[in-house]
């Protein structure tokens, strides 16, 4: 039986979560029957092998993809009795996301593409740009503000996606490989930006690797085979203090 822990802090529960892929005649399990809650403050990282139903899991905790059954807990809400609607602003207020691909609008300059969700939200533009520059400060690109990502280099560029997955206050951001088109050296400067930002902000993060030496910087560590969860590893206490 999968692990399964939930704490009154839960931002995020998946519960008994199974997605079924059906081509033709042929059914594929990408989740079965998975139990996962991530608690406030907590940076959760997700390892297995090729095709063992982490990125799955990612799209379905995030509504980007349709489970077959089971439930998903957003602040306690279940995403099974929101509207589209409802879902799409659940993500835009209360998720961030970080690619491995950067996902920038090329069109649009640093500061714009980090401004993006607070516009979305409904943040006056003033504020918006504000609170823009000063994530981008937080993430040593202040002075990048004005320049397009064609301009940056990769790990700029994941800096900025950063900034933008936390610009606004989301409960969660979920990291999809966010080192997997870096270089080495690159990669250690955004994992740790990430950790810094976990334990000076208690921002939550569920963070999908295949580096061990990645995933074992984190408070947790969960293991995913033949989608099913094998294993749930404490690491360190997360930033979570309110209990």
């Amino acid at each position: 039986m999968a692990l399964y822990r939930a704490r009154m802090s839960s931002v995020m529960e998946a519960i008994d979560l199974w997605k079924v892929y059906e081509t033709g005649s042929n059914k594929v399990q990408a989740l079965r029957g998975v139990n996962l809650s991530i608690n406030k403050g907590e940076m959760v990282a997700i390892m297995g092998p090729s095709g063992c139903g982490k990125t799955t899991l990612l799209n379905c905790v995030s509504s980007l993809d349709e489970f077959t059954a089971g439930e998903v807990l957003v602040d306690g809400r279940k995403m099974s009795e929101m509207s589209d609607k409802e879902r799409t602003r659940m993500r835009a207020e209360r998720l961030g996301f970080v690619f491995q691909s950067f996902n920038l609008l090329p069109v649009l300059s640093a500061v714009e593409n980090v401004e993006l969700p607070l516009l979305m939200n409904d943040v006056s533009p003033r504020e918006a740009r504000e609170r823009a520059l000063s994530a981008l400060e937080s993430v040593g690109l202040r002075d990048w503000a004005g320049h397009l990502p064609s301009e940056l280099s990769g790990g700029e560029q994941q800096r900025v996606t950063i900034a933008r997955a936390f610009v606004h206050e989301p409960a969660l951001i979920l990291a999809d490989e966010p080192t997997g088109n870096l270089d080495t050296s690159t990669s250690a400067t955004v994992i740790d930006l990430l950790i810094d930002l976990n334990r000076s902000r208690g921002i939550t993060f569920l963070l999908v690797t295949h580096e061990e030496e990645i995933a074992r910087e984190c408070t947790r560590l969960v293991s995913i085979r033949d989608g099913l969860i094998v294993s749930d590893e404490q690491l360190v206490e997360s930033t979570d203090s309110e209990e």
